[in-house]
């Protein structure tokens, strides 16, 4: 499975890192289908987060454009992405973080959650088109229809050498890549020396 570098202070394991030094704001992000909010649910219970899906912060005027099969433009998408990072900041407390499951598909959108939480982490589920389009087609999201997929992929920017975070593989299964991703927030925690820097 590959990652994409993660500032490293070697730990595995998240229960040994102390409060004050742990990520507090993980997003889980990718495609409709990746698998957000199974896995976001998964490492939340993990981890002992609060866990949200960022689709509940859509207005409504997002929902209907989406459920009508048109895909949101950033006109559309700047506010939903403004009330996604104020929630990240106004949930976490000095003990307790949160996991949220979003999209966050391009480099400035994930910028604009970083304004409100700088030390963000971010979890890329990653996989191939055929693997997600099989995936949807047997659900019934109710404002996200397979139609929209393709322009996902188009809009989709992978995690740069710059941003914090990791890459994982969706075709893994949800067990081993919570374990993964357990690992890679613990190894990112960051001493309150540099917190701030």
């Amino acid at each position: 499975m590959r990652s994409s570098a993660i500032t490293s202070f070697g730990r595995s394991d998240y229960s040994d890192v102390d409060p004050e030094e742990r990520v507090l704001s993980i997003v889980v992000m990718g495609v409709s289908g990746a698998g957000k909010s199974t896995v976001g649910n998964m490492l939340a219970r993990e981890l002992d987060f609060t866990f949200c899906d960022a689709d509940s912060l859509h207005p409504p005027e997002n929902v209907e454009r989406m459920a009508a099969g048109y895909p949101l433009g950033d006109v559309e998408r700047w506010p939903w992405l403004e009330a996604v990072g104020r929630y990240l900041a106004d949930s976490r407390t000095a003990n307790r973080g949160t996991v949220m499951a979003c999209s966050a598909l391009k480099h400035s959108y994930r910028d604009a959650l970083r304004r409100h939480v700088p030390d963000a982490f971010f979890v890329f589920l990653d996989g191939p088109m055929s693997v997600v389009h099989q995936r949807i087609d047997g659900r019934n999201h109710e404002f996200m229809p397979p139609t929209l997929l393709a322009s996902q992929y188009l809009s989709l920017e992978p995690l740069a050498e710059d941003e914090r975070g990791i890459r994982v593989d969706i075709e893994e299964s949800p067990v081993r890549i919570v374990d993964t991703v357990r690992s890679a927030v613990a190894a990112a925690a960051i001493p309150p020396a540099l917190r701030d820097r």
